[in-house]
């Protein structure tokens, strides 16, 4: 009987705490109202009660066609991140940027290890030798984001009901993304939508060597 009684207080906490988490639909625009995608979306508890999961999982960002895949991520603080290059030819990985500062130097196949991204911001990639190669890692600080859709939309899922401050970052963004910052009560709704138009600057793009270049190391 003890046995039943206490699976039945189980399944009835399981069930409640079902019941407690919030989702939040984000859309996301430019000023023509084309939708936006790879926009990084961040929700943060106003209170600053951040509660990272125990175990956080090793991410990766390939190479292809000579191209960073995906070309904008967003992983947690403390993120483990493998380049494997999957193209005929060598690349060498780097960011001087202030979050992550790192060198992978010439190489084929995939690294010995991967980098860890321990502090939250932005990590611009680049190819030493492959200039139009552009990439962008997002760190979040918070574990509760995710990322825009071709259709301009993103779910943040299962948020525990309370105010958040939500804001969203993309490449070409004008302004500081603090300046795209809302905030959002999820304990009075268990679904809440959220709609930004953003000011983007035009795509910077670095010509891309012919497709008919020689081959060789390089």
């Amino acid at each position: 009987m003890w046995r039943r009684f206490a699976f039945a207080v189980l399944l009835l906490a399981a069930t409640v705490a079902r019941g407690q988490s919030v989702e939040i639909t984000v859309s996301v625009h430019d000023e023509q109202g084309r939708a936006v995608e790879d926009a990084v979306v961040v929700a943060v508890p106003a209170d600053g009660n951040l509660r990272p999961p125990p175990r956080v999982r090793e991410n990766v960002i390939d190479q292809v066609n000579k191209q960073f895949l995906p070309h904008v991520q967003a992983v947690l603080v403390g993120t483990a991140v493998s380049f494997p290059n999957n193209d005929s030819v060598r690349h060498h990985v780097y960011s001087f940027s202030p979050a992550k500062r790192f060198e992978l130097p010439l190489y084929a196949g995939v690294p010995a290890q991967p980098i860890v991204f321990d502090k939250p911001g932005i990590v611009v990639l680049g190819c030493n030798i492959h200039d139009w190669m552009l990439g962008y890692i997002y760190v979040s600080e918070s574990p509760y984001f995710a990322k825009t859709d071709k259709d301009g939309k993103a779910l943040l899922p299962d948020l525990p009901p309370r105010r958040y401050l939500i804001r969203v970052w993309h490449p070409q963004l004008k302004a500081a993304e603090e300046s795209t910052q809302k905030e959002v009560d999820t304990s009075k709704a268990r679904r809440s939508d959220v709609e930004w138009k953003l000011a983007l600057k035009p795509e910077a793009r670095v010509r891309r060597a012919p497709t008919g270049e020689p081959t060789g190391h390089y």
